[in-house]
């Protein structure tokens, strides 16, 4: 075959791959079969085309990526409770068939009675925690309202935590360049304290609409997963907060937990990498 033809066939076979939907975005984890995987979505419940080319680029990710979860930033639906289904059961059918459990925090546009939503995992509250594997605890939180009890609360569970990988998950962000919300001072005010003195590791939110990886704080990662459903494009402002941002389309994250390592990667709506990365996990707070 001469190398004019075997480029034909190349182009022929990879215009196949691409038309049946097979060759979805590259792999950038380590995708070892004894890890933690899960993905991260954030302002999802449009119930529009917008919302759906996520899911199915999530669900088209799960084919080489079998993570077993997924959570989400809030604002699961800016219809009222009734349209759950349409923006949240029908969009999602494929993975919640397949298994995979989704742990919701509440948004603004969100009503309490969502932490009643079986497929929520919420367990009728509305701030908990779960360890899906020894080693790695989540704690959702309502950042609507950070009560009094909510922070006993949450100082309890993270004091109880010991060395496990500790990953705090709300709507609100404690940082952000959005030019429309950004960053929650006051906010930050009642969770950061708390946060370097347990040693939480990485901090997720939503409540922006786009992609932003901010520069670590004071030791923790945050991040602001705001753009799986709606878009603000060019809402990040020039700061010195970020160190990658993506506000021109619709993204959702991939996470992989190996040992103390957290690898990320971040995929279009397109199925673009549109970052991707490896952090360590913060040193435990010392014992006396």
């Amino acid at each position: 075959m001469t190398s004019i033809r075997r480029f034909q066939f190349s182009l022929v076979a990879l215009s196949l791959v691409l038309a049946s939907g097979v060759l979805a975005q590259q792999i950038s984890l380590p995708n070892k079969a004894d890890s933690l995987k899960f993905a991260v979505i954030g302002d999802t419940g449009t119930g529009d085309q917008h919302e759906y080319a996520v899911a199915q680029k999530v669900t088209e990710y799960r084919n080489q990526f079998k993570f077993d979860f997924v959570i989400m930033m809030g604002d699961n639906t800016y219809n009222g409770d009734k349209a759950l289904n349409k923006v949240f059961d029908q969009p999602y059918k494929p993975l919640l068939d397949a298994g995979v459990k989704f742990y919701a925090a509440l948004g603004n546009h969100d009503t309490p009675n969502q932490r009643d939503y079986k497929l929520f995992n919420m367990g009728g509250k509305q701030y908990y925690t779960f360890r899906p594997k020894l080693g790695v605890r989540f704690f959702a939180l309502d950042s609507n309202y950070m009560s009094p009890e909510q922070l006993t609360w949450l100082e309890t569970e993270l004091k109880a935590s010991g060395s496990d990988w500790k990953i705090a998950f709300f709507h609100h962000p404690l940082y952000s360049s959005g030019g429309t919300h950004g960053s929650d001072v006051a906010l930050r005010e009642k969770l950061e304290p708390m946060f370097l003195k347990y040693s939480v590791d990485v901090v997720l939110s939503g409540h922006d609409h786009f992609y932003e990886r901010i520069k670590p704080q004071k030791g923790i990662q945050y991040w602001v997963v705001g753009g799986s459903a709606k878009l603000r494009q060019g809402d990040i402002n020039k700061t010195d907060l970020t160190e990658k941002g993506f506000d021109t389309g619709y993204s959702f994250m991939a996470v992989e937990i190996v040992g103390d390592e957290f690898h990320f990667q971040t995929i279009s709506d397109k199925g673009q990498t549109v970052d991707s990365g490896v952090i360590k996990r913060r040193p435990a707070p010392a014992t006396k």
